[in-house]
């Protein structure tokens, strides 16, 4: 769809903009597989979510956090690495979500399942597959194997809200999936359309560094995604922060270097018209602070009025304005050989 001549070996494109279309199948397996394994179903009401996530399974995790914020009626916990809380047992549900290989989420997952915890599993690593299976712990396939596996994380979202649905600790969301299915779906095709926003933004970053900052909740929680998509698509630098957060501290690290910066990184705002009230005005003030040594200064606006459909929207932009960013410097996106030797490391 895009015009821009592309290396891409293992179908990243593709994948990304397929993913759209597969939001409200993945929502309504994970309803299936949770609902009959009897989730919700013991002795002891569950008092406490921890969902364990790396990399696509982590943003899902936070964008789960994010979503549910003030409608859960028990905390929910997201771990980003294989250290169980020490609350964890028999009245807790652990989701593991691995969108690719995490040992990290296996080690969490076994060590969840060894206190009495009430664990299920969301993803695509065939060796958390494995053991969930082995040992009777439910489990729902979200996403294909290999690279285009990153590409889940619109699915790997729903299904754990369809997991927390079938748990009994959120109503059905079906309707607000279908519905920010359709309307991620024609925003995909207005991103990919010829000079569409994927390609502009992604001509306007150019070779700066993106940095890529939203509101904390679900702003935040894309603007993350966006410095993954670019660190692993475009294998470029990027970063992200979140307001007001980052008005404590980092604002005050742009006094300096001006002349540098100017020259290398682009800021990014991620918008929405659901901000909290304080939080227009501090974006204008980050705007005053750094207009002057940002190289550009992005707005990029949702159109949806639903949480999930605004989320979802800010999400795929970026991932294809990584992919842009890609097929500009004939960077096959696929291909992480920097992340796959870490991992090699670990064992």
């Amino acid at each position: 769809m895009s015009p821009t001549p592309r290396l891409d070996s293992a179908g990243m494109w593709e994948a990304a903009c397929a993913w759209p279309e597969g939001l409200t199948e993945a929502y309504g397996a994970a309803r299936r597989v949770f609902g009959s394994a009897g989730v919700a179903a013991a002795d002891e009401p569950i008092q406490a979510v921890v969902a364990f996530g790396l990399g696509t399974g982590g943003a899902a995790c936070d964008a789960t956090a994010a979503l549910t914020a003030g409608q859960l009626a028990v905390p929910f916990v997201t771990c980003h690495d294989s250290l169980v809380p020490t609350f964890v047992g028999p009245d807790c549900l652990v989701v593991v979500v691995a969108c690719g290989d995490s040992p990290e989420t296996v080690a969490a997952a076994r060590q969840s399942e060894a206190r009495g915890a009430r664990v299920i599993g969301i993803g695509n690593d065939l060796e958390l597959a494995r053991l969930v299976a082995g040992a009777g712990i439910p489990w729902c396939e979200v996403g294909a194997e290999g690279a285009r596996g990153r590409a889940g994380f619109g699915p790997a979202t729903v299904s754990l809200l369809g997991a927390l649905s079938a748990a009994g600790l959120l109503p059905d969301w079906s309707a607000e999936v279908s519905a920010a299915a359709g309307f991620v779906a024609r925003r995909r095709d207005a991103f990919v359309a010829e000079k569409g926003n994927a390609a502009e933004l992604a001509r306007r970053i150019g070779r700066t560094i993106p940095l890529v900052y939203g509101s904390s909740g679900l702003a935040a929680v894309a603007a993350r995604w966006w410095k993954s998509c670019v660190n692993l698509n475009a294998k470029s630098p990027a970063f992200a922060a979140e307001l007001p957060g980052l008005t404590y501290d980092e604002l005050a690290g742009w006094g300096q270097g001006g002349d540098i910066t100017r020259q290398t990184m682009t800021l990014v705002f991620l918008r929405h018209d659901r901000e909290p009230s304080a939080v227009p005005a501090l974006f204008e003030s980050v705007r005053a602070a750094t207009e002057e040594v940002m190289a550009d200064v992005l707005d990029v606006w949702a159109d949806s009025r639903h949480d999930l459909g605004r989320l979802f929207e800010l999400a795929l932009l970026g991932e294809l304005v990584s992919l842009e960013m890609a097929a500009r410097e004939g960077v096959d996106p696929g291909p992480v050989p920097a992340v796959e030797e870490a991992h090699f490391a670990q064992r």
